[in-house]
Parts: structure tokens; C-alpha cells; sequence
């Protein structure tokens, strides 16, 4: 089955920068849309940015301008590059393919994900 492995989380203060990795155990970022989701405290799971195999990006609002998700297909990751963070972006980030057209999830196995705080 497909391992989800994210990494890059921290602790950072307002303003920051942090880049996120995801590794996927099977070389699917050629064929399948992938995202980024993330969760807070109490909150819902929450698309935050995908990328479809032919590169086209798309973001929640409250990220756009700020984060920039890419792929390296032969290096089997996704990346997540958040700039000028807030604290409102604090969560346990997770990556997996998406369904196309919409922002599904499509792997039932999730990654144990990668925390990120913005606190000062």
C-alpha cells in the first residue's frame, strides 16, 4: 500500500517560513492529483493546496499569496513552501492524493503528519 511520510514541521514565529515535504512510497505524482491538508486543534481536516499531475495549483483562500505546493515526480515528494506565516496556520499538516476535480482525499491511510505552530 501507499506510505505518506511528511516532514518539515517546527516551531516558528509570525513572518516565518517553513518547507514541508511529503514522500510517497510509490511513484504517483505523475498520475494523480496530490494535496496538502491540515487540522487544528478541535478543527475539521482542511484542504490547503493541491497540484494535479500536469502541474496546475490550486489553494484555499487563506493561504493564497503565502504558500506554494510543487512536485519532484522522480523524487516521489510533494512540497509544501509556507512564507509569511500566521498563527491561524498552526495544524498537524498532511499530504495524499486527491480525487480529480475535487478536494477528496483518496488514500484512506494517512501519513501521521508533520506539526506546524506559529507562535511568538
Amino acid at each position: 500500500q501507499v506510505r505518506l511520510v511528511e516532514s518539515g514541521g517546527d516551531l516558528v514565529q509570525p513572518g516565518g517560513s517553513l518547507r514541508l515535504s511529503c514522500v510517497v512510497s510509490r511513484n504517483v505524482l505523475g498520475i494523480y492529483t496530490m494535496g496538502w491538508y491540515r487540522q487544528a486543534p478541535g478543527n475539521q481536516r482542511e484542504w490547503v493546496a493541491i497540484i494535479t499531475a500536469g502541474g496546475s495549483t490550486n489553494y484555499v483562500d487563506s493561504v493564497k499569496g503565502r504558500f506554494t505546493i510543487s512536485r519532484a515526480n522522480a523524487k516521489k515528494t510533494v512540497y509544501l513552501q509556507m512564507n509569511t506565516l500566521k498563527p491561524e496556520d498552526t495544524a498537524v499538516y498532511y499530504c495524499n492524493a486527491v480525487v480529480d476535480s475535487t478536494t477528496t482525499p483518496l488514500f484512506d491511510s494517512w501519513g501521521q503528519g508533520t506539526q506546524v505552530i506559529v507562535s511568538s
